[in-house]
């Protein structure tokens, strides 16, 4: 659940942040004591959920409510305050709640309880992928195991290139860079795409899996990565990020770098 909470009082804005970490201990917060650098935040992320007080200086929170849902319009707002005569005005809004301060956590609860816009739980996903350090496969949090170590090496590429389509030279040049293409090792490639396909197959994940005349590629929908949620910037794959990718493979170094650099 992605959160903000805005205040332009620094103490309201600490009290009601440490209120909804408690009340919503899993959720990605974000608080701000400018409407203005909120709506900035906006236009980057979708909003799920705003708390927002309705006395502020450059912009009252009904103002900064309409700028949200004009950004996003299934934002669910939650205004807090002092105040109850905006009442009328927050619930003609379609507001999720109005919350008198000081807020407490059984009335963030509620608020989420009673949403708007409920929110649509995202579904599990069976396949994990990791990334960072080691590159490693679980599927229902148990190991994946392969046959051959250049199978697991072909979907490793594979999930580094994150769902774009791989001719199988370019798969070759990079998996076995030491040697010259060659009818035996073509064929040993198609042994590995069938080892690839057989081993998803066995712990029914075939879905992760896309293949064409001629190209490979994963589906990056259908199986949960480390390095994608880096990408997108989600705060637990950032920390967890230790300077390390695929450490294994040789020919991922430059993602590294690339890694690196952008955290």
């Amino acid at each position: 659940m992605n959160v903000i909470a805005a205040d332009d009082e620094h103490l309201a804005l600490l009290s009601i942040e440490n209120t909804i970490k408690k009340a919503i201990p899993g959720c990605t917060l974000n608080c701000f004591d400018n409407p203005g650098k909120a709506i900035d935040f906006a236009r980057e992320n979708k909003i799920e959920v705003a708390f927002l007080d309705i006395d502020m200086g450059s912009m009252n929170g009904l103002q900064l409510a309409k700028c949200l849902k004009d950004i996003y319009s299934k934002t669910n707002i939650v205004f807090t305050t002092g105040h109850s005569q905006y009442a009328v005005d927050a619930f003609a809004m379609h507001a999720s709640g109005y919350l008198m301060k000081p807020v407490s956590v059984g009335a963030v609860s509620e608020a989420i309880d009673y949403l708007f816009h409920p929110l649509k739980p995202m579904p599990g996903k069976r396949v994990r992928v990791q990334t960072f350090g080691n590159f490693e496969v679980f599927v229902d949090e148990k190991p994946l195991s392969f046959s051959r170590s250049k199978t697991k090496e072909l979907f490793a590429y594979l999930v580094m290139r994150r769902g774009a389509r791989c001719n199988n030279n370019e798969i070759i040049a990079t998996i076995w860079e030491d040697k010259q293409d060659s009818p035996a090792l073509q064929n040993q490639y198609r042994h590995l795409v069938f080892d690839l396909k057989k081993a998803l197959n066995s712990v029914k994940a075939e879905d992760v899996l896309v293949r064409q005349r001629g190209f490979l590629a994963v589906v990056p929908d259908n199986f949960s990565c480390d390095m994608y949620d880096f990408c997108d910037a989600n705060t637990d794959s950032v920390n967890s990020y230790m300077g390390e990718f695929m450490a294994q493979y040789a020919w991922a170094e430059f993602t590294n770098a690339y890694l690196e650099k952008i955290r």
